[in-house]
Formats: structure tokens, sequence, C-alpha cells
């Protein structure tokens, strides 16, 4: 996590976030977030207390989906894997689904490609970064802040986000959402690998644990 000293960022209702630069010594969304959270509660108003929405059928939908989280927590809870296509068309309902979002880790292997192929034809759109490797042998792979910039940018013009992931650094992004732009934000993960808190601020969090065989998919026996 790289020291408070290195991170800046402001924010305005006009702000372009694909033009924010991020100086940072690693990669953090904590306190990307948490500056982001500041100024949201320095504001005059707040969305938020304005107008609470609840599902309607012709919301429009963005769902972003943390494919490393899910697919490790249903390795760890189930020693499955997930069924991702099934998350999609449970989440979206009889909604409008204007875009949909899989953040993938590549390898130099190349041993996810028929996954992300997959992660297409199952209506997702892939976003995929190459997983770090330091000296000492170290890894880094991940998308928070990605996935933070891009759910900032879609709210602005979306009814709901959709954000499928269970990990507690996306507080600071639910409230900053919820309290900015208005549009409803809802969580989707399981319930084992999910942050209380995360669930607790979530407009609406849908347990997948608690059907779990329509959201995972059986290793194969070789």
């Amino acid at each position: 996590m790289a020291p408070r000293s290195q991170f800046r960022v402001s924010f305005s209702q006009e702000t372009n976030f694909s033009r924010i630069r991020l100086r940072l010594g690693q990669d953090s969304i904590y306190y990307f977030l948490k500056e982001l959270v500041r100024d949201a509660h320095n504001c005059s108003y707040s969305l938020r207390s304005q107008t609470i929405m609840a599902k309607f059928l012709e919301q429009r939908v963005g769902v972003l989906v943390d494919v490393q989280n899910m697919y490790y927590s249903a390795k760890a809870i189930y020693s499955k894997k997930v069924n991702f296509q099934n998350i999609l068309l449970t989440t979206v309902g009889d909604r409008k689904l204007i875009r949909a979002i899989a953040y993938g880790i590549s390898t130099v292997e190349g041993m996810e490609e028929k996954f992300f192929e997959a992660l297409e034809k199952a209506g997702y759109e892939v976003k995929t970064k190459e997983l770090q490797i330091f000296a000492d042998g170290a890894k880094k792979g991940d998308w928070d802040v990605g996935i933070a910039i891009d759910a900032i940018n879609m709210s602005k013009s979306l009814d709901a986000i959709i954000l499928v992931a269970g990990d507690g650094d996306f507080i600071p992004l639910v409230t900053y959402i919820q309290n900015t732009t208005g549009c409803r934000v809802e969580v989707a993960a399981f319930k084992e690998s999910t942050s209380s808190k995360l669930i607790e601020v979530a407009d609406d969090y849908i347990n997948l644990s608690e059907n779990s065989r329509q959201f995972l998919i059986a290793n194969r026996r070789k």
C-alpha cells in the first residue's frame, strides 16, 4: 500500500477520470477511494439524501465483475469454478443491460485466453492486464482502481451499477457513487467471502451462496 503522501487526486462533477494521473509507489485503491469519499462528503448537497432508487424494469444497468476475486472465492469455498454467465443473467434480471465488464489478469503463458473468450460469448466486455512479477518472486495483479474509475464514469449515465465482488475495499466506492451521482449500487458475491460492511452499504445484496449450484461449475475430472 502506498504512503498517503504519494497520492493526490482532486474531484469535481466535471472530472474526466480517464485523465487522472495516479502517482503511486504501488497500486492502491484505499487512498484513491478515501480521497473521493472525502470530496463527496464536502459537497454541499447529497443526491443520495434526495432519491433512493428501487429496482424497476426500465432501469439501465451496468455490471462490473472482479474475475480474480470471484475465481479465488469459489475455489477456496467450494473448490469449483464460477458460472459468470448465470451471474450476469440473474443480477440483471429483466432490466436493460447497457454494459457488462469482466476484469481479468493475463499471464505470460496465455492460458487464460479460452476463458476470456468464453466470457465474451457470455456477454461480457473483457479487460485484461498482465500479472506483475517482481524481482523477489512476488506476484501482483488486481483491477481495483480500474474498476473504481469505470464505476464512477458509468454511474453518471446509468440507473444501477452491479458490483460482482466481495472486497471491503470497495466500500468507499459504493458510498461515493450513492452520495454524488445518485446511482443505485448493488453487490453480488458469495456470502462467505463478502465484507459485512459492504453488504450493509449496498442498495441490494445478492448472496450467490444461497443458490450456489446455479453460480458454480464443477471441475472436470482428469
